[in-house]
């Protein structure tokens, strides 16, 4: 089994799941389009999580399969895999914490190894770019 393409699919799977989701709670709550009045609310949770989904899943997709192209692995794949999990974790955290205005630890967690794992990948990106 590959890890990394493993985890590009996981990505994938989430993103339209949340999408889903959007759609099933704005059918739920009869609001076509916009937001709902109640920034807190299922319907706000929903479209956010995805918004944050879509944010981050097209760059790390791009990232993860350049690297299987290339036949990373060893550490590298841990980041992937770190990453994906946050990937994971960040919109569960969005629609589960109980004030969104608050720090909520697994969102917090979420976001801190988003953005270390994204970092580390384009340092390798970088060294690929030199090494080439």
């Amino acid at each position: 089994m590959n890890i990394i393409l493993l985890c590009s699919a996981i990505l994938v799977i989430v993103y339209f799941l949340l999408a889903n989701n959007v759609s099933l709670v704005r059918r739920t709550s009869n609001l076509g389009f916009g937001m709902a009045d109640e920034p807190s609310g299922p319907l706000n949770r929903a479209i956010r999580a995805h918004g944050n989904s879509a944010e981050y899943t097209p760059i790390f997709l791009v990232l993860f399969l350049y690297l299987l192209s290339v036949g990373a692995g060893g550490w590298i794949t841990w980041v992937v895999v770190v990453v994906t999990f946050c990937r994971v974790l960040h919109p569960i955290s969005i629609l589960i914490a109980p004030d969104l205005n608050a720090i909520y630890p697994p969102r917090f967690v979420a976001a801190v190894g988003t953005y270390l794992g994204g970092l580390a990948l384009g340092v390798v990106l970088l060294m690929k770019a030199f090494a080439a």
